[in-house]
């Protein structure tokens, strides 16, 4: 007899309708799972063998043949036990194979015949449902990813036993539902009315968030610097739904959504160690993963001590500050994860740390520029802000006065996105930081005399054509920030003191 069961693949975020056939049939006894497995899928023989006889059932002593087809695509991961079980049960005639079509099976299974969950339920359902199948048997234990699907049909089970139930009456399970999300609000522990001084720095931080530019903090240690980019966060906009879906579906695919339930609601804020590695940072493995990169989508990537991180780690950041994505090649073949995040890092200014204060740098100026030198010059380019932050003094550290809310600095973050949405709604782009160069001579228009002025930093600065084009954003933004139609002078040279690097002969 033969059975089939819908199910699913994943490659990257993007899916594939995988149907499992199951054939039992008379002669020697084989178990045997064709259509590219993997390693785990292999296995999977042991495991349904046993669950099935832990559910008790007596598993057949005949001629078992599992095909994954399409059969040219090669399937990985723990996912396809269940739809196997099922299918080999609806070959015995526990189940009935009829009611099985319109569903979408996926989970793992222990020996004892529950149900483990499995990464990558939310893409999974995304895509079948897409497809047209509106029931879905996921574990139980996914139930709280899967569930945000709209008009998806999600019914949790925990062992085969119930899912026997289920498919011949006897056993009641309800679509799962839950409004949890819809009404969550971010609570942010960090708040910017905790940094004491920094005005500046704060100042270049809401340029940045509000057009979306990366931004490099220089400071000796203990200025703030890491202070200042974990509240970073608390002046953003709130995710939307489909944000957090997009981001969801990147973390239910790495296997790092907390019990693997609910949505990722804050925006993330990752800040890896600089012993990190280049496949870490980016993406890969055999079957390619999501990398910092990609983790960081929608939030912060924050590199703390940037001039310690290796080389060939850092260089591989450029192609997703460029494209707002990444592409992983392999042997398997080739995925692209989206890296759509803003950039925040913080170095000291010398292997010391403290150059430019004081006499307490004691650092060679040969010393000096290999430190800096570690950092090349394409990827600096690619940071719109660069500051310096200062050490901070005693009269601001023991003052009783609250600086300025992270609240109040994201309303007006909020209004000049708001700008920025209105004018790019024909463009395909949302922020400042993502105008390409047309864009840039249609939004960007100077004046005569901010043209001189640009003229004079581009040569003095010795800009490249990439750091041109950073400050006219770079102005965009602060005249965002100001209500302002037209960039003006006061706008452009705030642009210009922006690119501190670049005005540091040492670098």
């Amino acid at each position: 007899m033969l059975s089939k069961i819908v199910s699913c693949a994943l490659f990257g975020l993007d899916g594939h309708k995988i149907d499992v056939e199951v054939d039992i049939s008379n002669g020697l006894p084989a178990f045997d799972i064709v259509g590219l497995p993997d390693s785990a899928i292999k296995e999977s023989k042991e495991r349904v063998k046993t669950a099935i006889r832990n559910s008790g059932i007596q598993f057949p002593v005949k001629r078992i043949t599992v095909n994954l087809a399409p059969a040219d695509i090669r399937k990985e991961g723990p996912c396809f036990d269940l739809p196997i079980a099922m299918g080999i049960l609806a070959c015995m005639g526990v189940i009935d194979v009829k009611k099985t079509n319109g569903f979408m099976i996926s989970g793992e299974l222990s020996l004892d015949g529950s149900i483990r969950p499995v990464n990558g339920i939310l893409p999974m359902v995304s895509y079948i449902y897409n497809q047209g199948i509106e029931n879905f048997i996921i574990p139980y234990e996914n139930r709280d990813e899967a569930v945000f699907i709209k008009n998806a049909n999600i019914y949790p089970v925990k062992n085969i036993a119930e899912l026997i139930g289920f498919f011949k009456g006897t056993t009641k399970i309800e679509p799962y539902t839950s409004e949890n999300v819809l009404n969550y609000k971010p609570i942010n522990s960090f708040d910017f009315c905790d940094v004491k001084g920094q005005e500046n720095v704060k100042r270049a931080v809401e340029v940045a968030v509000a057009g979306y530019h990366n931004i490099l903090l220089t400071g000796p240690p203990g200025s703030g610097k890491t202070m200042v980019a974990k509240r970073i966060p608390s002046i953003m906009p709130n995710l939307s739904f489909e944000e957090s879906i997009n981001i969801t579906k990147i973390y239910s695919v790495a296997g790092l959504l907390k019990n693997k339930s609910s949505l990722i609601r804050e925006r993330p804020f990752r800040s890896p160690h600089h012993t990190i590695s280049s496949t870490a940072l980016s993406g890969g493995g055999r079957i390619p993963k999501p990398g910092e990169v990609s983790l960081a989508t929608g939030g912060i990537l924050f590199l703390d001590e940037l001039p310690e991180f290796q080389r060939n780690s850092l260089e591989v950041l450029r192609q997703p500050l460029e494209d707002r994505q990444v592409t992983i090649s392999r042997a398997n073949g080739t995925l692209t994860y989206p890296a759509d995040f803003m950039l925040v890092t913080a170095m000291n200014p010398c292997p010391c740390g403290y150059y430019g204060t004081g006499d307490k740098c004691r650092c060679t100026m040969n010393e000096i520029i290999r430190y800096n030198n570690k950092i090349s010059g394409p990827l600096l380019d690619r940071i719109d802000i660069q500051v310096d932050v200062a050490p901070v003094n005693y009269e601001n550290l023991d003052s009783d006065l609250k600086s300025e809310s992270s609240e109040s600095i994201r309303e007006r973050i909020l209004k000049a996105q708001e700008i920025q949405r209105e004018r790019f709604k024909n463009d395909s782009i949302l922020f400042n930081s993502q105008m390409t160069a047309p864009l840039i001579d249609k939004y960007c228009k100077l004046g005569n005399q901010e043209k001189m002025i640009m003229k004079k930093a581009f040569d003095s600065l010795g800009l490249s054509a990439r750091g041109y084009h950073k400050i006219l954003k770079l102005s965009r933004t602060i005249a965002d920030l100001d209500g302002a139609e037209n960039i003006n002078a006061k706008h452009l040279a705030e642009a210009i003191q922006y690119r501190n690097l670049d005005r540091n002969n040492f670098m």
